[in-house]
């Protein structure tokens, strides 16, 4: 029996989708991600990646996988004009609902990369 590739991969794409629209919520109010503080002006990024950019006022960038969007928006806040990208259309509505509680500006788009 022959197995159609195409068919599996979009059967694992599907299952894979469903499993991070599933984990949206959950990791909203986890404490590892602390929404919260981000709302109170916390970033997202860690040392070394603040050390690694460096000055973003007025770049563009482009955040591929960004989940529900704070790290993209901890990069919005710190004077970037970002979008963000990810296949989950849960996390992306959350993303696109962190943004406007926050004031911050971003795009949000949902696609598989």
């Amino acid at each position: 029996m022959k197995i159609n590739e195409s068919i599996l991969n979009e059967t694992y794409f599907r299952a894979n989708r469903e499993n991070w629209n599933e984990r949206v919520e959950h990791h909203v109010g986890a404490k590892y991600y602390d929404v919260q503080g981000f709302l109170s002006g916390r970033s997202t990024l860690g040392p070394v990646e603040l050390k690694s950019l460096g000055d973003v006022t007025g770049m563009r960038i482009l955040h591929l996988q960004c989940h529900f969007g704070l790290d993209t928006l901890s990069l919005s806040r710190m004077g970037g004009i970002v979008t963000g990208v990810d296949f989950s259309d849960t996390a992306i509505q959350k993303a696109r609902e962190i943004a406007e509680v926050a004031g911050l500006s971003a795009e949000f788009h949902c696609a598989n990369v």
